[in-house]
């Protein structure tokens, strides 16, 4: 291990990180930290262009001058992450959202123009269903939401990056319970390293990873 300081700062959404980190793993990435904000800011999404520049401003005032980049995708900001990233200089992942990076831009196209009404599933997603989903629109205090969220979904999409023995079946179980149809798609954790792309631009001197997550 070695002291020097981190040259790049990835500031990522929660819901990335197990992959993420994979990915760095992977990829031979050294001096990087990863800093990330809860996955709930999903269900805020007004929320997360304050939160992730917050956490740029942050890093400077501490004197962190090394690359910052973001991996975000617009997530519902309606361009405003995008606006604020130019006016601070940082770049971000690109794609509207972590579908899209997972299953690429051509499978995602054939998807969305096979079933528009599609509700997709991430391993993260699938994991924190009950929580994120369930609980955190509402369905379990007021079932009548359910209908008001997915009336217009036709199609439960589950895709898989590094999934568990369970997976398939847990994932089918929430689209019966969505009374959504279902499919699943195995992505591995290719189209987020395409598009991981722009900041693996950084020099390998070696050495350290870390992770930190927001309070």
């Amino acid at each position: 291990m070695t002291s020097a300081s981190p040259r790049l700062l990835v500031i990522a959404c929660g819901a990335l990180a197990r992959e993420l980190l994979a990915v760095i793993r992977a990829s031979g990435w050294s001096q990087v930290t990863v800093q990330c904000l809860p996955a709930e800011l999903h269900n805020r999404p007004h929320k997360i262009t304050g939160a992730v520049q917050e956490k740029i401003r942050a890093a400077r005032d501490r004197g962190f001058d090394g690359r910052i980049f973001v991996a975000y995708g617009d997530c519902g900001t309606g361009g405003d992450l995008d606006r604020m990233l130019a006016v601070e200089g940082v770049e971000r992942i690109e794609g509207p959202h972590c579908y899209q990076f997972f299953a690429g831009a051509g499978l995602f196209d054939r998807l969305n123009d096979q079933e528009p009404g599609t509700f997709y599933l991430t391993d993260f997603l699938l994991r924190h269903f009950e929580r994120l989903v369930i609980r955190g629109l509402g369905i379990d205090r007021f079932p009548e939401l359910k209908l008001q969220y997915f009336g217009n979904y036709r199609r439960l999409v589950y895709l898989s990056q590094q999934p568990g023995p369970d997976s398939i079946a847990a994932a089918r179980a929430a689209a019966e319970r969505l009374g959504l149809a279902f499919e699943v798609h195995h992505t591995d954790l290719h189209g987020l390293r395409r598009a991981l792309a722009p900041a693996q631009a950084q020099p390998h001197g070696i050495r350290e990873e870390r992770i930190a997550w927001a309070s």
